[in-house]
């Protein structure tokens, strides 16, 4: 009546809609199993210098040195479809051109829940600069912890831990000793 390929045909179509289905009710039960993670982010210390090296000792640009304290306890955010955590530190403010600057200082990539309770306490790991060139005229920045959830399956989800309570300035410019 029919043949073997027809029949193998009609079962792997079958098993092949199932595991959409299946797929597609895990991406959106991500939208379900929502968490809101708290956390504190302090500052330390910020400090300004001018750069120095033999490249940059024609250009007069500032580079800023932020020391800060992050606790945040991002465990609710694991559960059954999180592969992976990604967590940075962020500061954002404007420029004398009054446009919008994110930069993250600092980053890590989370795999397990056990490593999800965060207490660090360090500086930035990637450099802070302004393109303009100095801090002088530049905003107040305001600091915080973000977060990426990574699922097995669906969409990716942003959130904020953490933030400063108000905008830091940039102090003046210190000379290295």
């Amino acid at each position: 009546m029919h043949s073997i390929f027809s029949r193998i045909n009609n079962v792997s179509a079958l098993l092949s809609s199932c595991m959409m289905a299946l797929l597609a009710a895990i991406a959106i039960s991500s939208f379900v199993l929502t968490a809101d993670p708290k956390g504190d982010l302090g500052l330390l210390s910020v400090k300004v210098y001018p750069a120095t090296g033999a490249k940059r000792a024609h250009a007069k640009q500032e580079l800023a040195f932020v020391n800060f304290n992050v606790t945040a306890d991002l465990r609710p955010l694991f559960h059954w479809n999180t592969k992976q955590l990604f967590v940075w530190v962020e500061a954002e403010f404007n420029n004398t051109k009054k446009s919008e600057n994110a930069v993250a200082l600092w980053d890590r990539i989370i795999r397990r829940k056990e490593d999800a309770n965060l207490k660090v306490t360090g500086k930035n790991k990637y450099m802070l600069r302004e393109l303009t060139k100095s801090f002088k005229n530049a905003g107040p920045a305001h600091y915080s912890l973000k977060y990426n959830v990574m699922p097995y399956v669906g969409v990716l989800t942003y959130g904020e831990a953490a933030r400063t309570d108000a905008p830091v300035e940039f102090p003046p410019v210190q000379q290295r000793v």
